[in-house]
């Protein structure tokens, strides 16, 4: 059950980080593949891929699959909102902008969650401290991201919209994926891809014939069938999980973890360093998080 309250689980914490770094990693993968695959063309194998692997799972466990067929309406909407809409419009415009203004600008998902759930739902009303936090993690984004970014200010307007349409089309999906509450994570995340992948395959097939796009290498599909299970397939159980017990707006949280955590998992095993930026970033990130979740400040508060 969702509680009105701020306060964010330990449980949940852990889900959002996990799900921050998974996919902090996606973006490594798509930087990858797309130099051999056309933009439209990954957005299809990364959801059909993810798809298959979760209708085997399902059909191992024997059920799920009846409420995916009963609801698919609600599913086709849920696909369009939060993977065909976004992720296309995010491929597009990141060819005309930078990747570190694209990541500001999809930071603000949690800022158009809050506004959408402040109108769509009745128990996730927009307060200060939601804002506040929101607007701390997206300057902490912009500073961990450092000078980098404003080398896409000048970028086509056409291509920033793209990504903030983007977030907005997240903030749409992960409100109205409340209602897919009363299924398992699983069910609710096939549900979805299978919707997604049945709305890609026209488009692809019209746009970019890909019966006649050359075989990349080996290691670039691997780099596919790890954006499609582990970025996409296992992600989206982990999302809609956090969903059901948390709410849109503290799924919506992730996008101001993925940056943080794709710098933190390059230090660590890839020997990168943390520049006092990154580290000033990091550190408005966390202190915007721990607004939105107000249990540090009421302890505060108390002493």
């Amino acid at each position: 059950m969702q509680s009105n309250n701020n306060t964010i689980s330990a449980t949940t914490w852990l889900l959002l980080f996990m799900l921050g770094a998974i996919w902090g990693a996606s973006f490594f993968f798509t930087r990858v593949a797309v130099e051999y695959i056309p933009p439209l063309t990954l957005v299809f194998l990364r959801v059909f891929l993810a798809a298959i692997a979760l209708h085997i799972y399902l059909i191992a466990r024997n059920g799920g699959l009846s409420a995916i067929f009963s609801r698919w309406r609600d599913f086709l909407l849920l696909g369009l909102t939060n993977n065909v809409i976004p992720f296309s419009l995010l491929f597009f415009g990141q060819t005309a902008i930078g990747a570190g203004l694209a990541s500001i600008l999809n930071a603000t998902t949690p800022l158009w969650t809050i506004l959408i759930a402040n109108v769509l739902t009745s128990d996730e009303k927009m307060t200060a401290a939601k804002v506040a936090g929101c607007l701390l993690g997206l300057a902490g984004t912009a500073v961990l991201i450092g000078p980098s970014a404003l080398t896409g200010l000048g970028a086509p307007v056409w291509a920033q919209l793209f990504v903030v349409g983007a977030a907005v089309s997240y903030g749409l999906a992960a409100t109205f994926g409340k209602r897919f509450s009363d299924l398992r994570p699983t069910v609710t995340a096939t549900g979805q891809l299978t919707a997604s992948s049945l709305i890609m395959l026209p488009v692809v097939v019209f746009f970019d014939r890909p019966w006649t796009i050359d075989l990349p290498p080996f290691p670039i599909i691997l780099a596919v069938v790890a954006l499609a299970v582990v970025s996409t397939s296992f992600a989206y159980i982990l999302y809609f999980r956090i969903i059901s017990t948390a709410g849109a707006t503290n799924a919506s949280l992730v996008t101001l973890i993925v940056p943080p955590s794709a710098i933190v998992l390059g230090a660590l095993f890839l020997n990168e360093t943390l520049s006092l930026e990154a580290m000033a970033g990091l550190i408005l990130i966390g202190i915007g998080l721990l607004t939105i979740d107000g249990r540090f400040f009421r302890i505060m508060k108390r002493k």
